[in-house]
Order: structure tokens, then C-alpha cells, then sequence
């Protein structure tokens, strides 16, 4: 379903899932975005950011009011939240299953390892390799040769990323035709919430779509520009699209 130029997938967390690991047991190299709220946002003034999502092989929604959104524009709508907090652990699993590699880069020190042990204790004979950036990364050649190889030494067949968007998303897709792996996910903060360090909203504001109000009162300095001034751009950005969706179907119609 095309919603703000973005092509969504219309599945739930497993068969999202599924679509990965599918493209894993192929090393089908790929870049997969999992875009929320403030993402849409950041699209519509970052032109390089629009292009690189437009060209990821999938798209899922990780953010309810997407969902809601996608309810009231002509089509079936999308029919559930496709999160990246979400999506790591269940690919994980389905990973372990298939005996698929996985590789984390992201997370300050230690995040990333951390949860890589808790999710190797939790599914036998997961294989991980992690490797934690340290900041300003993406413009250190060394560094950045170094995540090379090391990912081409073990050759993943999933490429999870965590670093924040739109780093996470620019960084891939300028790296992805150095790297010998499968797709390339992005996750956000993924990692510090399967290791802990931050602590996930209960899953009543999640289903409600106030997960976002739940890290804004973990994180207030760092998230209030994030939610309390973007987010209301995003209810503009959500009125326009459903206009010019209702505009071109009834002109489709008439015609």
C-alpha cells in the first residue's frame, strides 16, 4: 500500500518476519526500513532520506498512527504495526530455526553484546556477531573498514543496524554493496531494548499507539523535540496525503 510515496508492506509482525528470513535463506541483498511517525516527517525535508526508502525491497510500518491512517485512504489498509523492537527478536528465532547468521552494529558499548547473549540463552544455536560503533563512525574510514571486515569475515545472513535514523538508513545504503550479507534491517533502538538498558513501553501503550508518550517520559530531554514538535507536522503531512489520495481515486473514478 503506497502511503507518502512509500511502498508498505501489508502484513502482520510474523509474516513480516517471515519476508525476511525468506530473503536471508536467498542472501538476497536488500535494505528493510521499519518507518515511524517522526520518519515520515524527516522524509519530506531530507531528499536523499526519501530516495533510499522508496528503494528498500520492504517497507513496514512502526507506528500506529501509519496504521490508522492507512485505514481511512482508498484500499484495505494496513493490518497491523510492524515494529523493529519487535521484528529483531522474532527474526532471531525463525533465524535459529534455519541456521541463518545474524549481525548487530549498533548500540553504545556493550548494548549490542548484551543482547546478543540474551538472545543466544534464549534460542539455541542463534549465531550473532555484534560490533558497537563508536559515534561519528559513519565519517571514519578506519572504522568503517574495520565493520567491513568483520562483517565479510563471518558473512551474515542478516544485517541488523541500529544507530538512529536517518544515519542507520544512509550508512547502509552506502555500505551494502561492500558487505557480503543478506538483507540489511534497520532497527533503531532496538538493541537496548532487548538488552534492557531501555526500558520498553507496556504492551497497553503499545496497542493504544502511546508508546511514544511512554519513552517521552523516559527520555524527555532527548525525545521532546522528536514528539512534541514534529509530531503535530505529521498530522499536516496526514491530512494532505489523505486529500491527494481521495483526490486521485475519485478523478479515477469520474474518468
Amino acid at each position: 500500500m503506497k502511503i507518502f510515496g512509500l511502498d508498505f508492506c501489508q502484513c502482520n509482525l510474523d509474516a513480516g518476519a517471515e519476508l525476511v528470513v525468506e530473503a536471508g535463506i536467498k542472501r538476497q541483498k536488500c535494505l528493510v526500513v521499519t518507518p515511524n511517525v517522526d520518519h515520515i516527517v524527516k522524509l519530506s525535508d531530507d531528499e536523499g532520506m526519501r530516495n533510499i526508502y522508496r528503494q528498500a525491497a520492504l517497507v513496514f510500518a512502526d507506528g500506529m498512527p501509519l496504521v490508522w491512517l492507512s485505514k481511512v485512504l482508498p484500499g484495505k489498509g494496513l493490518p497491523a504495526r510492524v515494529t523493529g523492537a519487535d521484528l529483531v527478536p522474532l527474526i532471531c528465532r525463525k533465524a535459529a530455526q534455519e541456521g541463518l547468521k545474524v549481525f548487530f552494529l549498533g548500540g553504545n558499548e556493550g548494548v549490542a553484546e548484551r543482547a546478543a547473549k540474551r538472545l543466544r540463552d534464549k534460542y539455541n544455536g542463534l549465531m550473532i556477531e555484534t560490533y558497537s560503533p563508536t559515534f561519528g563512525f559513519e565519517n571514519n574510514r578506519e572504522i568503517n573498514a574495520e565493520i567491513i571486515g568483520l562483517c565479510n569475515q563471518f558473512k551474515p545472513d542478516i544485517f541488523f543496524i541500529g544507530v538512529g535514523t536517518p544515519k542507520q538508513e544512509k550508512w547502509a545504503w552506502s555500505q551494502i554493496n561492500k558487505l557480503d550479507t543478506g538483507p540489511m534491517v534497520c532497527v533503531g533502538a532496538s538493541f537496548d531494548f532487548i538488552a534492557g538498558t531501555i526500558r520498553r513501553a507496556p504492551l497497553l501503550f503499545q496497542r493504544i499507539g502511546f508508546e511514544w508518550f511512554w519513552r517521552l517520559l523516559q527520555e524527555p530531554r532527548r525525545l521532546s523535540k522528536r514528539y512534541l514538535l514534529r509530531g503535530p507536522r505529521f498530522l499536516f503531512l496526514s491530512i494532505r496525503e489523505f486529500w491527494l489520495q481521495w483526490q486521485r481515486e475519485i478523478s479515477m473514478g469520474s474518468g
